[in-house]
């Protein structure tokens, strides 16, 4: 059963973000010493954010959120290694918070990086380098499964793959988190725990959220 909390915190970023599409922002300038202060002393963020590290894609801007109200995890390609799961298990489970989305985004360089390695295999990659990569690629070749074997996409079939990675790459974490954790799995299916996906438009500044 979804917790109340995940409803009005989901319903606080749809609003958010309908206030940075039109431009008139309100909570992200709420700050004064009031706030620090009030915010010195603990925090109880709406929601945990899972995005990626682009620095186009501010979750606290994109949903017009204030100091305190988004716990952020940020990683290159919105990926859920080991680290990103005890974030997110921390968020839940010691400051109450009962809403997760995980925000990919059209135009991810690191989902083109992992497209350019699948078509053009390099032994350059640094460990790190490949580890990212590695996490991404099973959904870039999903997505290009249906393109021409072999040879390099470009146009319009380039753009159709690079987006549909994108969103399989969301649903592949929104996936792991709610099987390859215990703490999550068992708060998903006893106390209220949402866990979705979205994605983030650089074009035009709309989350489409994966309901």
């Amino acid at each position: 059963m979804t917790d109340r909390r995940a409803a009005v915190a989901l319903q606080a970023l749809k609003d958010g973000n309908r206030r940075f599409v039109e431009g008139t922002l309100a909570r992200i300038t709420d700050h004064d010493d009031a706030v620090r202060k009030e915010l010195s002393a603990g925090q109880s963020p709406l929601a945990v954010v899972v995005s990626c590290s682009d620095s186009r894609v501010a979750p606290s801007v994109v949903f017009d959120q204030r100091l305190g109200d988004l716990f952020t995890v940020r990683v290159a390609g919105n990926v859920t290694p080991l680290e990103v799961v005890g974030s997110i298990e921390f968020a839940v489970s010691q400051l109450g918070t009962r809403l997760v989305v995980v925000i990919g985004h059209t135009g991810c360089g690191a989902i083109a990086a992992t497209l350019d390695e699948v078509e053009r295999p390099s032994d350059s990659l640094t460990p790190a380098l490949r580890s990212l990569i590695d996490r991404i690629r099973p959904a870039v070749e999903h997505a290009r499964a249906d393109s021409p074997a072999g040879g390099i996409l470009d146009g319009s079939e380039r753009r159709r793959v690079l987006d549909q990675a994108m969103r399989e790459n969301v649903h592949v974490a929104v996936r792991e988190l709610g099987s390859e954790s215990e703490l999550l799995a068992r708060m998903l299916r006893d106390d209220g725990l949402v866990i979705i996906g979205a994605e983030y438009s650089l074009e035009t500044g709309v989350v489409d959220f994966l309901e």
